[in-house]
């Protein structure tokens, strides 16, 4: 595999006869930040929940580098906040497979309060998770999931469900983290928000669509092929913008 970090070949995977993903070719390389865009049910969840192993193909292969340290930030919508652990636990809890003594040690204890510190939630660490706000609380999982120092980094909608400010702060983030080396795979909804500032698109429905820069993803052909709708695509700055159709209201001719 080379460089290479995690390359699919000719996988599909399913439940009984319904495929949900299916002759899926994909190769993440070193330092690529990728976004995989998609309506919901096109797999691409299910895609990376092939790439940790929490399913397996039915036909093809996923191949991970040998050594790849990977790292996984679920939709905040699946964790149970009500769970009774504070912001310093949840970053704890992903250090103790390293950890030989059965308590925190001072160390682990420094390498918590910067990993907060970096991601601004400083003196939070006694705080209970679910007291924060929605920002906070994807900001704690990407802290849990970045102190183990992963070679990549895959995140299920991490701008769900927070604002448009919070939104931003976290992709600015997420580029920081990148420009360090971080690879970085994600999955989302926000063509405009999120996916028209990434380095690399895919699009997906069942099948890869389309592959490449957002301004040679995000046409009007490949749009409709994956959404099943027609939309059009403007130019503002230098970038793509997505704009659905009405097709109930009369287009004019010029």
């Amino acid at each position: 595999m080379s460089d290479t970090l995690v390359r699919f070949e000719d996988v599909s995977f399913g439940y009984g006869h319904h495929l949900v993903v299916e002759k899926i070719n994909l190769t993440v390389e070193p330092g690529c930040f990728m976004g995989i865009v998609g309506p919901s049910g096109s797999g691409k969840t299910t895609l990376l929940r092939l790439l940790v192993g929490a399913v397996r193909p039915v036909r093809g292969t996923v191949q991970l580098r040998s050594g790849l340290r990977v790292a996984y930030v679920p939709q905040v919508e699946t964790v149970n906040w009500d769970f009774p652990v504070t912001v310093g636990e949840v970053l704890a809890m992903a250090l103790l497979g390293k950890r030989r003594l059965p308590w925190r040690s001072a160390a682990e204890g420094r390498a918590i309060e910067a990993m907060l510190d970096r991601l601004g939630l400083a003196g939070l660490a006694s705080r209970h998770i679910r007291a924060l706000s929605g920002g906070q609380q994807q900001r704690v999982f990407l802290a849990r999931a970045l102190i183990g120092s992963p070679d990549l980094l895959l995140m299920d909608e991490p701008t769900s469900g927070v604002d448009v400010r919070t939104r931003h702060e976290i992709l600015h983030l997420l580029d920081e983290l990148n420009a360090e080396g971080t690879a970085m795979l994600l999955t989302t909804h926000d063509l405009n928000g999120i996916a028209a500032h990434l380095p690399q698109l895919v699009c997906m429905n069942r099948r890869i669509i389309g592959q490449g820069p957002p301004a040679s993803v995000l046409t009007p052909a490949v749009l409709e092929a994956t959404y099943g709708a027609r939309m059009d695509v403007l130019s503002h700055a230098g970038m793509p913008v997505v704009v659905d159709i009405d097709l109930q209201r009369p287009r004019r001719v010029s």
